[in-house]
């Protein structure tokens, strides 16, 4: 009997059905948010002095963002550099590895969504600060200009405007008579 309870148990801990087993694993953004929340917060504590989450400011994550180039993988060229604005360097050059300017804007958009299933007030959410808008824009065109390469927004497909009938957009006109003449009417 012990054998078929810990069967049962067994089959039941690994979810016996796959959309048990779904329903437990986070996603891979969940994961790596976590992951990002818990890495920012070791960076609270670890900071001198210490920090707390309720007095972390826009300052404060743009030091931590920083912080963190110094685990980056991206060569950024400084201007001095050879091949400063060389889409495709022939060589190999010591300038530093950066983060990339895609992996800073994933990061915050993670910490952002964090702070606010934490409790954080959406209005105080240090991630949402303009600082670090305007830092983010730095970095883009920082990493654009030393790549080479111009940064252009993806163009978004708009679809034209649905055509109403003619009895819908006389009634939208707002004041006009419906004569053409755009006098108001009586």
């Amino acid at each position: 009997m012990e054998s078929a309870a810990d069967e049962d148990g067994a089959a039941s801990s690994s979810g016996g059905h796959p959309a048990a087993a779904a329903q437990q694993a986070p996603s891979r953004y969940e994961s790596q948010k976590r992951r990002d929340w818990n890495t920012f917060l070791t960076y609270l504590r670890n900071h001198t002095p210490p920090l707390v989450l309720a007095r972390c400011s826009g300052a404060h994550v743009i030091e931590f963002l920083r912080y963190l180039d110094q685990f980056g993988k991206t060569k950024v060229h400084a201007a001095g550099c050879a091949f400063y604005g060389q889409p495709s360097p022939p060589g190999p050059c010591d300038c530093p590895l950066r983060q990339a300017w895609g992996s800073l804007d994933a990061l915050i958009g993670r910490l952002r969504a964090a702070y606010e299933e934490a409790g954080g007030i959406p209005e105080t959410n240090p991630f949402a600060a303009r600082a670090i808008r305007i830092f983010l824009l730095d970095v883009r065109e920082s990493q654009a200009k030393a790549r080479g390469i111009p940064y252009e927004r993806k163009k978004r497909k708009r679809h034209p405007p649905a055509s109403f009938p003619a009895s819908a957009s006389a009634a939208l006109s707002c004041g006009s008579s419906g004569d053409g003449s755009g006098a108001a009417a009586p």
